[in-house]
């Protein structure tokens, strides 16, 4: 981008000259009367429309059997279909055998997986509603709703700074080892949300030798993004937690999650617990009063409409070519507006669903404010943070996938704006 001095190095006459530049080009962005949204990590309609043979590939009562001759259409097979089992367990590399099939979303495995804990117990621990305090980490910034359902239980949160290698290792291994109330971690391993950070492998070897103080310590690994690459050249590794919990001796400390709602359907996918033997007959007693089978139909559907795994890559092929020049589009932007002037950073993915970025100490929310002026819907300000208090208020999640890429340009315009507004106002505060 053009060449800019840092903003904190122009004089009060400069910045009181940029200042009004500024809200001349705001004032004629705002007339236009804008109505754009990059609050959440929606898929597109044309995402959506890459799945359509999946609503056809079941249209007569013949096509309703799994290859071991299962009725989908009747009661019955409560961990999913053996071949559900494969193509899930294909995608996360474990075998089948790890993998319960749910309904069509990982978010109700993770609530139910917290609410098991406090009704039951872990691995016949004191159930956690009887016990005086239940703490959970959570890597900063993160998953709003992670947080939302630890608080939903009264979990208390604790903030562990994210790093691009994945949270302060040092930091978890310690509260784990001294603090037996602390019964979890939140984690979004790979393209996290919202920086897009894959943990190192050395993270993830941390985190399967964890020696945590209370026997009921589970890490909750949501693999959200496993397979969501932005580009074919340069994709994230993430090391198998499954394998790596195992090789050190702790095969049961974690739960993984994973769903193909950003892959076929959001609201109509298949989500899955990949845990261990022990861990997934824990939840197989809870579920055995708690349905009969979740929907066999959908799961087959999935089946004969990927295939295999090879036909679930090359839809995350066709996924990327869409999503790809949306963080483009918007990333030029900021590095073209943004770049040199000292007032913010942001992540460059190479997967997942969301851009981070940090505005200066004490700006987010403003900057959010002001965008909604001008007709761009953000995700507010804190929203990354447990209990929506970011102690900075300094981070914005920026999520492209659900507008078009000439509307993304313009809401980077919007965007970029508010930033430069705020930034100049805090800026000449001081001088």
């Amino acid at each position: 981008g053009r060449f800019m001095k840092p903003y904190i190095e122009w004089n009060k006459e400069e910045l009181v000259a940029e200042k009004a530049r500024l809200e001349q080009e705001f004032a004629e962005v705002k007339a236009k009367g804008l109505n754009l949204n990059i609050s959440r990590g929606k898929p597109a309609a044309a995402q959506l429309d890459l799945t359509e043979g999946m609503l056809t590939v079941l249209s007569k009562n013949e096509d309703t059997f799994a290859e071991d001759g299962t009725d989908c259409r009747n009661y019955g097979v409560l961990t999913g279909i053996p071949e559900a089992r494969k193509l899930i367990g294909d995608i996360c590399e474990v075998p089948a055998k790890n993998v319960i099939v749910y309904g069509n979303a990982s978010l109700t495995i993770m609530f139910d997986t917290v609410a098991r804990s406090f009704l039951k117990g872990v691995a016949g621990c004191t159930p956690w509603n009887k016990l005086d305090k239940v703490k959970f980490l959570c890597p900063v910034p993160g998953y709003d709703r992670h947080f939302g359902v630890t608080e939903y239980f009264g979990v208390e949160m604790i903030n562990v700074p994210m790093t691009p290698e994945g949270p302060d290792m040092d930091m978890v291994e310690k509260l784990v080892a001294e603090d037996d109330a602390i019964k979890g971690i939140w984690c979004v391993p790979k393209y996290s949300n919202p920086q897009g950070y894959t943990y190192s492998d050395e993270t993830v070897r941390r985190f399967a030798n964890l020696k945590p103080a209370a026997k009921d310590f589970r890490i909750f690994w949501d693999n959200a993004y496993i397979i969501h690459h932005l580009y074919d050249d340069r994709q994230d590794h993430l090391l198998n937690i499954i394998e790596e919990c195992e090789k050190a001796g702790n095969p049961d400390m974690v739960y993984e999650f994973v769903s193909t709602s950003k892959v076929s359907y959001p609201g109509a996918g298949i989500a899955a617990l990949i845990s261990s033997e022990a861990n997934l007959k824990e939840a197989q007693e809870y579920m055995n009063f708690q349905i009969i089978g979740h929907d066999k139909l959908n799961q087959l559907r999935h089946v004969k409409f990927f295939q295999n795994l090879d036909g679930v890559m090359n839809q995350m092929k066709k996924h990327a070519e869409i999503l790809r020049p949306k963080f483009e589009a918007i990333l030029q932007v900021m590095d073209q507006e943004l770049s040199g002037l000292g007032i913010a950073s942001w992540t460059k993915p190479n997967g997942g669903y969301f851009i981070s970025f940090d505005a200066m100490e004490g700006c987010a929310k403003k900057i959010v404010a002001k965008a909604k002026e001008a007709g761009l819907t953000m995700t507010g300000a804190g929203a990354t943070y447990p209990y929506h208090n970011d102690p900075q208020d300094s981070n914005i999640r920026i999520a492209p996938s659900f507008p078009t890429p000439e509307e993304l340009e313009i809401a980077g315009q919007v965007f970029v704006l508010s930033v430069k507004l705020v930034s100049v106002d805090k800026i000449l505060e001081s001088k």
